[in-house]
């Protein structure tokens, strides 16, 4: 694994092909032992623990958590809310940001090049407890001038990365 070079990019790695099945190992599942992962890959142990440490040590590999089921949770209620600041100047950004990565409800949370500032993927039990969440929580975040919703119906795909390339 050898850094890109390329501008813009200087913490970018570029995976040959044993990185890159490690990774895609990993990523069905993180639970395997060291002596499957090598087998699965084609290499001896050794050589797969001193992998999987320097793409756990450079960052590639940032931890290791259990995928949980939010229907089965009862947290089956996802909306988008498009969230519009009345500042977006560098400190009412950060202060935005800093809030709602604070909020265990908003899933996913990009700021958009567009007509809105922030996408925001919320996960709640219901309409009554999304409803209650948006007066409650997303319009006291710092900043928020206005806000629009799109309640999703089904999720067609829902995935983690799982393939590096």
């Amino acid at each position: 694994m050898k850094k890109t070079g390329k501008p813009g990019e200087s913490d970018a790695f570029d995976p040959d092909r044993f990185d890159r099945a490690i990774l895609s190992v990993l990523a069905e599942d993180g639970r395997i032992s060291i002596t499957d992962l090598a087998r699965r890959i084609g290499l001896s142990k050794s050589p797969t623990q001193a992998r999987l440490r320097r793409l756990e040590e450079t960052g590639v590999i940032i931890g290791y958590r259990a995928l949980l089921d939010p229907v089965r949770l009862g947290l089956d209620h996802v909306a988008f809310v498009e969230v519009r600041l009345s500042d977006t100047r560098e400190a009412a950004l950060a202060a935005f940001n800093e809030a709602v990565a604070r909020v265990p409800e908003v899933e996913q949370a990009h700021m958009i090049a567009g007509n809105f500032d922030y996408l925001l993927k919320v996960r709640t039990r219901n309409m009554t407890g999304y409803r209650r969440f948006l007066a409650e929580t997303i319009s006291a975040l710092p900043h928020v001038a206005a806000t629009s919703t799109y309640v999703a119906m089904e999720a067609v795909k829902e995935t983690m990365l799982s393939d590096p390339t």
